[in-house]
């Protein structure tokens, strides 16, 4: 009996052996590559967090240089966050918080060149859409008219297109070609919801209203062209 179970089990160990002989290397690679991805993937999700939480610390030192009014800190610590963070959604911020003071200050040059950085660099087009609009809104305050189309032609995600089109009016009745302003104020006021836009479209509608048109209208032209 005992023979018998010693015999049973050598097969087996034989078995196990010519198996072992035949897939072990690859068992063991599979493994190497599994284990090594789950180490990597940890790694990376605490690079990640480190550097967010590295970024946020530097967003959060622009906005209290900001609120100090001192522009040289801004400037700092927007060069800092760019260069080791921009990656991050916290840099896109820095650049967007750190461009409205500096505009404030009347360092236009700056200013547009941190909302340049974003609408460039931002990770995604919602920010980087953000920068556009108000990058245009800065050449227009200089009366860069052509820069400022330039800046609008780009393209924008849905949720913004009727305030491209706003903006783009803006520009275009600044320059004195009215019809064309008004067609981009029918396009945005076309564009806006009653609902979630109420008193955005409105002003627009007063836009419109100052150009004699009759807002509604304008937008069922719009609607029936485009």
């Amino acid at each position: 009996m005992a023979t018998h179970l010693d015999l049973e089990e050598q097969e087996q160990l034989d078995a196990l052996k010519h198996f072992w002989s035949r897939w072990g290397n690859l068992i063991t690679w599979v493994l190497i590559a599994v284990l090594g991805a789950y180490a990597a993937w940890n790694g990376w999700q605490y690079w990640e967090r480190r550097q967010a939480g590295l970024a946020a610390a530097l967003y959060d030192e622009v906005d209290r240089a900001a609120q100090a009014g001192d522009a040289a800190r801004v400037e700092r610590a927007l060069a800092d966050i760019k260069d080791k963070y921009g990656s991050t959604t916290y840099a896109a911020h820095a650049g967007l918080r750190g461009a409205k003071y500096l505009n404030e200050q009347g360092k236009l040059a700056e200013a547009k060149a941190a909302l340049a950085w974003v609408a460039d660099k931002a990770p995604n087009d919602g920010l980087r859409a953000v920068a556009r609009l108000r990058l245009a809104s800065v050449q227009l305050g200089e009366k860069a008219y052509d820069e400022a189309l330039k800046t609008l032609n780009a393209s924008f995600p849905p949720q913004f297109v009727a305030l491209a089109a706003d903006r783009r009016g803006d520009v275009l009745l600044q320059q004195g070609k009215r019809e064309l302003a008004a067609a981009e104020f029918g396009k945005a006021y076309q564009g806006m919801s009653a609902d979630t836009a109420g008193d955005y479209r409105r002003l627009v509608g007063i836009k419109l209203n100052a150009l004699g048109i009759d807002p509604d209208a304008a937008g069922a032209k719009v609607g029936a062209t485009s």
